[in-house]
C-alpha cells in the first residue's frame, strides 16, 4: 500500500482522486487539517505521491508550490489549466516550470462547473457568462481524476504534460441546455464588475472567458486518450449529474509540521 497526499482533497477534483485511490492510504490535506500555503515548508516523510492544485491565482503561492515540487522525490501530479498558456507569467505557469519531472494536467473547463460550480443555473434556470457563441470542449472531472490516479500509481507518466478535454467543443448555450438551464450571454465588463473576488482572480477568470469568446480554446485535446487508452466522456446530462459513490478509501486527517 502506498501513501498519497491529496492537497485540496475535499474539492471537486480532489475528492474524486481520493475516491479512486482504492487500496492506498489517501491523506487529505486542507486548511481544516492544518495545511496552509502560507507556511514555507512541510514534512513529506513517508509520502509516495502528491496531488495538488494551486489555490486561486495568488502569485505568492507559486514560489511555495515550486519549492514543494523541487524537493519532493516521489510522484507529483499538478492540476493546472489549459488556459494558463494565455498567461505565461501567471502563478500556475510559474509552478508548471518548476514541475519538470512530475506530471502536469491541463484540463479544459469542467462539465461539473455547471452542476457543482459557479456556472450552475440560478433559481430561474439561467446560466450567465461573457462567452458569446464561443465553444469549449468541456472535460468531465471523472476523466481528470482517472488520469491523475493513473499518473500517481502507474509508471510512465513522469515528465508528461496532459492536455485534457472532452470529445467535442460546444457553446455555453448547449452546455446550459444539457443541465436543464438556459444561457444568457453577459457583457464582459459588466460581468467582471459583478465578481466579488480578488483582482488577480478576476483577471485570470476573465482572460479564460476571453479565450472562449474569441475561439482560442475550442480545440479538442488528446490527453485522456494518451493517458488512459480510451476516449473522454461526452458532456451529457447523466455524466454531469452523476453522483459519486463512496469507494471505501482509507483516509485520515494529516497533521503537517513545518520545518
Amino acid at each position: 500500500m502506498s501513501t498519497f497526499l491529496v492537497i485540496g482533497g475535499t474539492g471537486k477534483t480532489g475528492r474524486r482522486v481520493v475516491e479512486r485511490l482504492n487500496g492506498h492510504d489517501a491523506r487529505i490535506a486542507t486548511r481544516a487539517t492544518g495545511f496552509d500555503w502560507a507556511e514555507p515548508e512541510y514534512d513529506l516523510t513517508g509520502i509516495d505521491g502528491v496531488f495538488l492544485t494551486v489555490p486561486g491565482q495568488d502569485p505568492r503561492n507559486a514560489e511555495r508550490v515550486a519549492a514543494l515540487l523541487n524537493r519532493f522525490e516521489g510522484r507529483a501530479v499538478l492540476l493546472s489549466a489549459r488556459a494558463v498558456e494565455f498567461h505565461p507569467d501567471g502563478a500556475l505557469a510559474a509552478v508548471e516550470r518548476a514541475a519538470r519531472g512530475h506530471t502536469i494536467l491541463r484540463p479544459s473547463w469542467f462539465v461539473q462547473n455547471f452542476t457543482e460550480g459557479f456556472l450552475q443555473p440560478d433559481d430561474d434556470g439561467v446560466v450567465t457568462a461573457p462567452t458569446g457563441e464561443g465553444r469549449e470542449p468541456f472535460v468531465d472531472l471523472d476523466d481528470v481524476a482517472d488520469v491523475a490516479v493513473a499518473a500517481l500509481t502507474q509508471p510512465g507518466h513522469e515528465g508528461v504534460t496532459y492536455e485534457l478535454s472532452g470529445p467535442t467543443a460546444i457553446t455555453f448555450a448547449e452546455a446550459a441546455q444539457r443541465v436543464g438551464g438556459t444561457f444568457v450571454p453577459a457583457d464582459p465588463a459588466t460581468y467582471a464588475a459583478s465578481l466579488d473576488l480578488p483582482a488577480e482572480y478576476v483577471a485570470w477568470r476573465m482572460a479564460m472567458f476571453d479565450a472562449i469568446r474569441e475561439g482560442r480554446d475550442a480545440r479538442v485535446s488528446r490527453g485522456v486518450d494518451d493517458a488512459l487508452g480510451r476516449p473522454p466522456r461526452a458532456f451529457s446530462q447523466p455524466a454531469g449529474l452523476r453522483k459519486q459513490a463512496a469507494s471505501g478509501v482509507a483516509t485520515r486527517k494529516l497533521k503537517l509540521s513545518s520545518r
